[in-house]
């Protein structure tokens, strides 16, 4: 019989919902039910090995593989081991990233973001057509299929995914998004103005880039129509890459559905963009104001960038309720600029955090994390007026940047309520971390973990060492709404590269995946 409840018991670290300046660091146990993967409740008196059989026995609770005749509710038991410095993280939400270009990670040379899109990136999306009718190419498998398998192993358990124009692609990427367990927003990219266009990567008209966006939302609702997983997200490129008519077009479509669906694109990422944003919309006061001029600035919008937004832009960005999504790793690999956080945060606008893969050249949010806090202690070397204390104010703390890659992520894609904490009532989305006894050097191996815990350390002194030296090995397990989608028990896909199983199992318009299940050793 299936267990009733999974319990977590160990140590839980993650930001409270009021404050991104501390950790909230609690031992005890945590169960959530397997029927809907919310924390049913909590019990922090639980250290001892006696303190969870005293929980078991108040709650008649029994374990999943106690003996048959045992009578009792059964719940699997998840324990982060103390002598193995493990602990329950939330996990990471990536609120920008652009799947189809996950190949090209750490392929930029010396580019800026405009020669970068015509050298790099518009090449690799436009690969991912297929010349069979509703059916993608191998490419679009193997790259969505290894995109979603790493960005889960670094612990990321929902993403805001830019797909590329082709529907049989997009709709792919919700399928195995669905399939592997990770939530998601998916969006199929639109661009339909020749003149910041490539030729051989364009809609061939507007009326076709939203017809085609109403396909993919189609097809996305068809395979989750509670929205419980996979979400479609209206995705104009940017400004320069649509026209006017798209953009209202676009906007239209996202406002036509109840509730609103959501809105993604860039804005200020790059000063060579946004002069030309002004020579393209000679009339708008500002790159923002083209967004709201044409519809496009809602509560559900998703600003990825806005490294150079002026004090107004900032202010409509706030009254209209938009999010802004900081890509620190991809601002500073194409040399765009710092994002100015702490003003988007006075200014009381949600940020999260990006990978913006492949500007960005990992698809860690750890990395992201990392970033975040390395760049703002630049920014009062750049930034006029900001010596002294309002220089330090600009610094972003390991909490706040932990804070943005959980909480703030979740608030950018409305759903603060659900996911990015440990409240009750909360989908436990979550990853366990395992930074490893200490292991003295050897010349034969660096250990399991790049981070060193001499056993001297405080709860909080451990997570800082996390964030600065770990990396995805220190992930042991991820799960979304309670179910395990990473680690041990794992779900697998026979072939990583299996395309043609995958078609075949799918029948002809190839809406379905080959699932192999293998139980590994705990």
């Amino acid at each position: 019989m299936a267990p009733a409840y999974i319990v977590f018991v160990g140590t839980f670290v993650h930001l409270p919902r009021s404050t991104s300046k501390t950790l909230a660091i609690q031992q005890g146990a945590l169960w959530v039910s397997a029927a809907d993967g919310r924390i049913k409740g909590t019990d922090w008196t639980v250290i001892t090995v006696g303190d969870l059989h005293d929980l078991l026995k108040e709650k008649s609770w029994i374990p999943e593989d106690a003996p048959r005749y045992k009578s009792g509710t059964r719940v699997k038991i998840v324990r982060a081991r103390e002598e193995y410095n493990e602990f329950f993280f939330p996990g990471f939400i990536d609120t920008h990233i652009h799947a189809p270009q996950y190949p090209n990670n750490g392929l930029f040379g010396s580019t800026t973001l405009l020669d970068w899109l015509k050298q790099y990136t518009f090449p690799m999306e436009a690969s991912f057509g297929s010349s069979l009718p509703n059916i993608p190419s191998p490419r679009a498998f193997r790259v969505y299929n290894q995109v979603v398998s790493r960005t889960l192993a670094n612990g990321t358990t929902f993403a805001s995914y830019f797909a590329t124009i082709h529907v049989s692609a997009t709709n792919l990427l919700a399928t195995l998004c669905q399939k592997r367990g990770q939530r998601a927003l998916i969006g199929r990219v639109c661009m339909d103005n020749p003149d910041f266009s490539e030729p051989y990567y364009i809609d061939s008209s507007t009326e076709e880039s939203v017809e085609l966006n109403k396909e993919v939302i189609s097809y996305i609702q068809s395979i989750d129509p509670q929205g419980t997983m996979i979400k479609p997200i209206i995705t104009p490129r940017f400004a320069l890459t649509c026209t006017p008519k798209a953009m209202r077009g676009l906007a239209d479509l996202a406002a036509s559905y109840e509730p609103p669906l959501h809105i993604q694109t860039h804005i200020s990422e790059n000063k060579q963009e946004i002069h030309d944003v002004h020579c393209q919309f000679p009339s708008a006061k500002s790159y923002a104001d083209v967004y709201d001029t044409y519809g496009l600035l809602t509560p559900r919008t998703i600003l990825a960038h806005g490294v150079h937004l002026s004090p107004d832009e900032q202010d409509l960005i706030h009254n209209r309720g938009a999010k802004v999504s900081h890509c620190p790793a991809s601002n500073s690999a194409l040399g765009s600029g710092i994002c100015p956080v702490r003003k988007l945060l006075d200014k009381g606008i949600t940020v999260g955090l990006g990978t913006d893969v492949s500007g960005g050249y990992s698809p860690s949010i750890l990395e992201a994390v990392r970033q975040a806090c390395l760049v703002s202690r630049l920014l009062r070397h750049v930034e006029p007026a900001s010596e002294g204390d309002e220089g330090k104010r600009l610094v972003l703390s390991v909490e706040e940047a932990l804070y943005l890659a959980t909480r703030g992520g979740a608030a950018a894609v409305n759903m603060e309520n659900d996911i990015g904490g440990f409240d009750d009532g909360m989908l436990f989305d979550a990853q366990l971390i395992h930074l490893g006894r200490f292991l003295p050097a050897s010349r034969y191996s660096s250990g399991e973990s790049q981070v060193d815990v001499f056993g001297w350390e405080t709860w909080e002194e451990k997570i800082h060492k996390w964030v600065w030296s770990g990396n995805d090995r220190n992930v042991k397990g991820v799960w979304v709404g309670g179910k395990l989608v990473h680690g041990e028990d794992d779900v697998e896909y026979g072939s990583r590269s299996s395309w043609w199983t995958w078609l075949l199992s799918a029948g002809v318009v190839g809406v379905g995946a080959v699932v192999a299940f293998r139980r590994l050793r705990l």
